[in-house]
């Protein structure tokens, strides 16, 4: 029957897994030898192991299907919890294997003794320790469907010597769950939804990830309504495409008129969101509809609560809502959409001939014509995710990933590594800002290690631009954001990579077009615009002061040439009424 750790691994084989992502050594070595002797099973050498849990979440995104990492016993666990809470956070089935110190030595203080078993619990579904050969293959059957089943971390502890021992029973076979049903709402629920949207004589639809296949659905409700649709950031890549009712995104890194049009509407209906950031919700006039039940009335108070799936219940619902005729609020929104778009979006893709540094915008906006139609975009946390979010175009073939909800920095590169492992004959492409790149940038190894065609696009602004902005409408002066510039095309090529730094805007589309061709992974090293900051689509007057006293703050420490070229870059930004 083998060893204990030979079963572990084709459990995960019957489950479908295809990889797993570690660094290894120590109480691992066991298991990493089990997948040497394996077949259809690889092991990918990380430079680090929360590298490996993004690389995991992304491929599990990606494929839908389960994906794991591994970490050795004490450092080895601690590096892969980053990753691990960025996974569950996004819903991405990752199951993580936290291998223990030898199960004499538990609980005597020994050489980089952890206690993984609790290390983990607050960032998965499932986190138990085999502690014997006789809890094989159960427990860790259970482990893979917790995460498959609940879209999530589960996390196996599994000390080095009991991995290495025997096994106490054959593996068999077993069916895992990979295929789920769809919850059906209750249909007084429909019923009440139906009175609430015909009641109302300005709805407004409001998107998250929970319309990934609903999109037909949802734009027959906004027909039938005539609503304008907006959507949060991990809504986009699902609802924007093919979208005549689109009024653009809310939140921090939003535009457009969504804001508006949310606060205007006699009925905002929030569709399979969890968008944080009330302050943007009206508060009030709200109905959810939301397969978990949990997350209903979490961030707003409702006047309805509809418990199902996003599809079925608007399939529900739809023959008994009547069709509206009055446009007016749909096309004044439309027609203020498009207006804020010129003066917001557009504002650094035209006539940038002679705009050094170049402006980031004007990159994303290239980076956006000359992908594939379905590349898969991962994106830095920080200024990053607003130019994805303001730029990249989606069309229900593209998919955009990121740490969305857990907003760890460094995540483009490692998300991106195990999206193209998932597919290599995928364009994937990473938006990375030089402080991620930065962070994690041994992964460039991983990428050259296995010519993956990655193609990495640094915006390199050599400051740490979203906390910069942070700190100026805090009424703080920026301190501590901006670092060393650094040639990242220049460490690129010592590691093997092709590689080509870009200072002139002019150069931009060349280097892109020939990243983009080439064979093997590419990084095109952007020098861009420090000093460019995105503004929300609602400033309050709070934040505005606060800008003002941190500029003020800047001039007064001698900062007045920063503090004219930042109000020349943004002056086409600010929202106007």
């Amino acid at each position: 029957m083998g060893t204990v750790a030979e079963q572990f691994i084709e459990v995960l084989r019957q489950a479908g897994v295809e990889r797993v992502y570690g660094v290894v050594g120590d109480s691992l070595n066991p298991v990493v030898d089990a997948i040497r002797k394996t077949g259809g099973i690889e092991w990918v050498h990380v430079r680090n192991e929360e590298a490996g849990a993004f690389a995991a979440a992304a491929e599990a995104q990606v494929t839908g299907r389960l994906a794991v990492c591994a970490g050795s016993c004490g450092p080895g666990n601690t590096h892969l919890v980053q990753g691990l809470y960025d996974a569950h956070r996004s819903g991405a089935p990752v199951l993580a294997l936290a291998s223990h110190i030898s199960s004499a030595q538990i609980g005597t203080g020994f050489f980089q003794e952890t206690h993984p078993d609790r290390q983990f619990v607050d960032c998965s579904g499932y986190c138990e320790m085999i502690g014997s050969a006789e809890q094989m293959p159960r427990v860790l059957r259970i482990a893979v469907q917790h995460a498959i089943g609940h879209s999530g971390v589960a996390v196996v502890v599994l000390p080095g010597d009991v991995a290495d021992i025997p096994a106490a029973h054959g593996t068999g076979t077993h069916d895992f769950l990979t295929r789920q049903g769809t919850v059906q709402p209750p249909s007084d629920q429909v019923a009440e939804l139906a009175t609430a949207l015909n009641s109302a004589e300005k709805v407004m639809l409001f998107c998250g990830a929970g319309v990934r296949r609903a999109h037909e659905e949802v734009m027959s409700l906004a027909a039938r309504t005539l609503a304008p649709v907006g959507h949060a950031l991990r809504g986009k890549e699902w609802i924007q495409y093919d979208n005549p009712y689109d009024v653009g995104m809310s939140g921090l890194l939003g535009y457009g008129a969504c804001y508006d049009a949310m606060q205007e509407a006699d009925l905002v209906v929030l569709l399979g969101t969890d968008f944080p950031y009330d302050d943007f919700l009206p508060g009030k006039r709200t109905v959810q509809i939301d397969h978990d039940p949990a997350q209903l009335g979490r961030r707003t108070p409702l006047e309805l609560a509809v418990h199902g799936d996003i599809r079925e219940t608007l399939l529900a619902a739809l023959p008994q809502v009547a069709q509206k005729t009055d446009r007016r609020y749909l096309d004044k929104m439309l027609s203020k959409h498009v207006k804020t778009l010129d003066n917001v979006v557009n504002a650094y893709t035209r006539d940038i001939e002679h705009h050094t540094p170049i402006h980031p915008e004007y990159v994303a906006s290239v980076v956006d014509e000359l992908a594939a139609d379905d590349a898969v975009f991962t994106v830095d946390t920080g200024m990053c995710n607003v130019w994805a979010a303001r730029y990249l175009t989606p069309n229900g073939r593209r998919r955009v990933i990121g740490s969305f909800k857990h907003g760890s920095m460094a995540n483009a590169l490692p998300h991106a590594i195990g999206a193209q492992l998932a597919d290599r004959g995928r364009q994937v492409v990473s938006l990375s800002g030089d402080g991620g790149l930065g962070m994690l940038m041994g992964e460039l190894l991983t990428a050259r290690m296995y010519d993956l065609p990655i193609k990495i696009v640094v915006f390199n602004n050599s400051s740490l631009g979203m906390v910069k902005l942070e700190m100026l409408v805090d009424g703080l002066p920026d301190f501590g954001t901006d670092v060393t510039p650094v040639d990242y095309a220049a460490i690129a090529a010592a590691m093997g990579l092709g590689s080509v730094r870009v200072e002139k805007p002019t150069q931009v589309r060349e280097a892109l077009a020939t990243a983009f061709a080439a064979p093997g992974p590419y990084l095109v090293d952007v020098v861009t615009d420090p000093d460019v900051l995105s503004m929300p689509p609602r400033i309050t007057a709070k934040q505005v002061k606060g800008f003002a006293l941190g500029a003020g703050k800047v001039v007064l420490a001698g900062g007045v040439g920063r503090m004219i070229d930042m109000a020349r870059a943004n002056l086409r930004n600010i929202p106007r009424p």
